[in-house]
């Protein structure tokens, strides 16, 4: 493979034997080298989109790797069709980013950037294309040639196109040129088939007739006239209040939104009749996704508390890249960003904002919108595409200099970060499952801050155990913040032993009668609250009482979960579900039982136990839509929800004035998992969810659910005492070589023949045992889970020395062994799929 960075060329050099290699959105191990045309060869450069033909038929958009004049050895370079853009879309330190990406998680360049770069800018054959709602033809600034003309008449007579359709109406077979020209005269939307169309944001609005704005005696003889009509002169008058045109009649033209009439709860019929007489007009208009409005000069007030962590923060970095901000949940952590990003910012450069997941984000992001105005954007998996490029483009114009986002956004083409904040550092979210590259988010923006010369600020009221080693080791620097913020009291932890309820006969719907008191004290004084349970659905499983029949998916090694919504059974692995039988189909017995405890068992357990109370639950089932989130925490935080049911969603970051109870189902589910991790994770959850209580000037009680109340680890959750859980078990993790102390490396076999993946595990094992590294070797095993989608799956571990010399020489072995054995006949079809730090 070539190397990725070469010097620009010099324009003086010979054109006609200029190449390029260019990456692809492909998982294959190399650039490709194509020729530069003549016509192209001054205009090009690394970063720059073009679009190219891959293999027969299929045309791509790839991103310029490096500019050359070495043509391919093994074969003819094929020419770049055509330039997509006249700048670059990608930056040189983005392309060396992806670079250090493919590297260190064992992946493909082209799988990171089709990671990195938004659907909206990979154009390619299997791209379809839709008329432009906006466009017209009449008013475009661009003459449209024949060609053209045809295709968007073509498009007036169906809602997409593909390619292909393109290629047949033209009679043509390279329709590209014209596709670009018709997207740069805003004719045409091109989308991928997989994502949802884009249609604007359209704006109803109103405004008043030009000839009342201008003449205050015509608009003055308007209200003599309506004066009889008390609901249209209603109208008016919040019209006027809303728009002074007798001071500034130019403010007419823009007009207000509708909306601002109909939800003062004027009367439609009447706003109608003044539309239709033509005293106010009606018109739509096209707005941004996103919120335009200034920043608040506003100081952040901090304590003194808050201060001096401020102080602390500032010398750490003086000598330290990334710093570690151990601060208690309610602390005040947000403030301190919001005052490190004002710094950034003021000194002209580019910061980034990591949170964990989107639910954090919507809540956030009104508080910094207050502060950043239009400086801020946002970027996270609920936007469309069309959405993503705008936030894209932004950060590429300079428009936007803070982001807030979820784990995607460290791809942006950021130029001049100072500074990247990730908060809630310790959680799960930021780590990349699938598909390829399987990256952790909080260590690549500690790579990224690097590359930039940055700055990184860790922080969380839990560290990871390794942001904590790294902080003890002097490799981070380290500030602790570990007083709530004003007035703000920790809250009393109550250990509810469930067995001893169970054994008195005290236990109801699963909840104990401490629990429940909790719940009925909170209601009665109008204070909200929080049941936490890490598993959604109604109950994890059904089960025949008879003859123990447990239904399975068809795909995949595990029992169906039970929704009761919709009376289905789903696998949350595939997506398999089917209806729930009325009788058992292995004995026939009626006697169907749901078997544990889901958000949505424990949401109509809450209901009957108490019918006075609004209740509403937050997980995977509820939130799927682009605002789900948005809404139940809107509709919690006004108060129109008393009791919130949810799972993970809710220990993070959410702060609400009334919350003064926090109850968690099943501390014992979260405990025993097997995964050396489950007790750090544990304390994690249970602290954070436990800071969601008592977080003003009323202190909280958090009940934790349990049928073993004298472990250890809840005596130290309940103390707060992170360090001396952190030395414990970090006793554990070294004596076991677990992480932080070496380095791991998961390698999965997938095939739907199980005899060919059992023997293919074997294979690549006995493969990887030769490499010569220090390494502890683990396996083959069948997986956790041993099936699904069909695939039987074969786990690999490798414990490697934490050098980074032992680790790049056995992830470079690894790729040859992998390479080689994809080549052999027998395994061809087998998928390998490499994670490194997989937990």
């Amino acid at each position: 493979m070539d190397t990725l960075f070469g010097d620009q060329y010099d324009a003086k050099d010979e054109k006609s034997n200029l190449f390029a290699d260019i990456i692809l959105p492909v998982p294959i191990p190399k650039m490709f080298t194509y020729k530069v045309p003549r016509n192209l060869s001054e205009e090009i450069g690394i970063g720059y989109r073009v679009i190219v033909q891959f293999g027969k038929k299929k045309v791509l958009t790839g991103i310029i790797g490096k500019v050359h004049q070495k043509p391919p050895s093994n074969y003819e370079a094929k020419p770049i069709m055509d330039l997509l853009d006249s700048y670059a879309t990608v930056n040189p330190i983005q392309i060396r980013f992806w670079a250090w990406m493919a590297e260190y998680y064992c992946c493909h360049i082209g799988e990171v950037m089709n990671a990195a770069l938004p659907s909206g800018l990979k154009l390619s054959s299997e791209s379809k294309i839709q008329l432009n709602p906006t466009f017209d033809a009449d008013t475009c600034s661009y003459p449209l040639d024949d060609r053209e003309e045809i295709l968007l008449q073509a498009l007036g007579q169906k809602e997409e196109m593909s390619y292909e359709d393109c290629e047949s109406v033209l009679g043509l077979k390279s329709i590209h040129v014209i596709i670009k020209s018709l997207v740069i005269k805003e004719a045409i939307l091109v989308f991928e088939q997989v994502k949802e169309k884009y249609s604007p944001k359209v704006e109803a609005r109103v405004r008043l007739a030009n000839a009342y704005a201008a003449d205050k005696k015509l608009l003055e003889a308007l209200f003599n006239e309506i004066s009889v009509k008390p609901k249209q002169e209603e109208i008016l008058l919040k019209y006027l209040q809303e728009v002074p045109v007798y001071k500034k009649p130019e403010l007419n033209q823009k007009g207000i939104e509708k909306k601002v009439l109909t939800d003062a709860g004027l009367s439609t019929s009447s706003l109608k009749t003044l539309v239709k007489n033509g005293i106010l007009e009606e018109y739509k208009l096209i707005v941004s996704r996103f919120e335009r409005e200034e920043g608040s000069d506003e100081e952040i007030s901090l304590s003194s508390e808050q201060n001096e962590a401020l102080i602390q923060i500032k010398q750490e970095f003086e000598e330290k890249n990334t710093v570690l901000l151990h601060g208690i949940t309610g602390s005040g952590k947000t403030e301190l960003y919001i005052t490190l990003i004002k710094e950034v910012l003021a000194g002209g450069s580019q910061v980034l904002l990591l949170l964990p997941e989107i639910a954090l984000t919507t809540h956030m992001v009104g508080r910094l919108r207050k502060v950043f105005g239009s400086k801020m954007g946002v970027y996270h998996s609920k936007y469309s595409d069309n959405e993503r490029v705008e936030v894209w483009n932004g950060v590429l114009s300079g428009k936007l200099s803070f982001v807030v986002g979820v784990r995607s956004s460290i791809f942006l083409p950021f130029d001049s970060l100072g500074m990247i904040i990730v908060d809630e550092e310790h959680e799960s979210s930021f780590k990349q499952f699938d598909p390829a590259p399987r990256f952790q988010a909080r260590d690549a923006a500690i790579m990224l801050s690097w590359l930039h010369q940055a700055k990184t600020l860790l922080g969380s009221a839990t560290p990871s155990f390794e942001s904590y080693y790294n902080a003890r080791m002097k490799k981070y620097g380290y500030v602790a913040l570990d007083k709530r913020f004003g007035e703000a009291q920790l809250p009393a932890y109550y250990l509810a032993d469930m067995l001893v309820d169970k054994k008195k006969n005290l236990l109801k719907l699963d909840f104990t009668r401490m629990l429940r008191e909790k719940i009925q004290e909170a209601l009665n004084n109008q204070e909200q609250v929080l049941i936490f349970q890490n598993r959604r659905g109604y109950a994890p499983y059904i089960s025949c009482e008879d003859c123990g029949w447990i239904p399975e998916c068809e795909h995949c090694d595990v029992s169906l979960t039970y929704h009761q919504f919709g009376e289905e059974m789903r696998c949350h692995y595939c997506g398999f579900k089917e209806k729930v039988p009325n009788t058992c189909p292995a004995c026939g017995s009626n006697k169907l039982s749901a078997v544990g405890l889901g958000t949505e068992r424990i949401e109509e357990s809450l209901a009957l136990l108490f019918p006075e109370a609004r209740i509403a639950r937050m997980d995977l089932d509820t939130t799927r839509s682009k605002y789900g989130y948005q809404r139940l925490l809107e509709d919690f935080g006004s108060g129109n929800v008393d009791i919130l049911v949810g799972t993970q969603m809710i220990t993070k970051g959410l702060d609400f004035d009334k919350v003064t109870v926090v109850g968690i189902m099943d501390a014992d589910r979260i405990l025993y998992f097997p995964d050396f991790r489950a007790g750090e994770r544990a304390f994690q959850q249970i602290t954070q969810v436990a800071g969601r209580a008592g977080r003003r000037d009323k202190k909280g009680s958090v009940i934790i659910q349990t049928r073993k109340p004298d472990q250890a680890i809840f005596e130290q959750i309940i103390s707060g005492d992170y360090k001396q859980f952190y030395i414990q078990e970090m006793g554990d993790r070294q004596r076991f070589y677990y992480p932080p102390f070496v380095k791991i490396i998961k390698i999965t076999t997938r095939h739907k023949d199980f005899k060919t993946a059992e023997k293919a595990a074997k294979y690549l094992h006995n493969l990887m045992g030769e490499i010569p590294v220090k390494k502890i070797l683990l396996g083959p095993e069948k997986g956790l889970i041993g099936k699904i989608k069909n695939q039987y799956i074969f786990e690999s571990i490798a414990k490697l020395d934490r050098s980074s010399n032992a680790q790049a020489q056995f992830k470079h072995e690894l790729q040859h062994i992998l390479e080689e054995l994809q080549a052999q006949k027998e395994f061809r079809t087998v998928r390998f799929v490499v994670d490194v730090d997989p937990y």
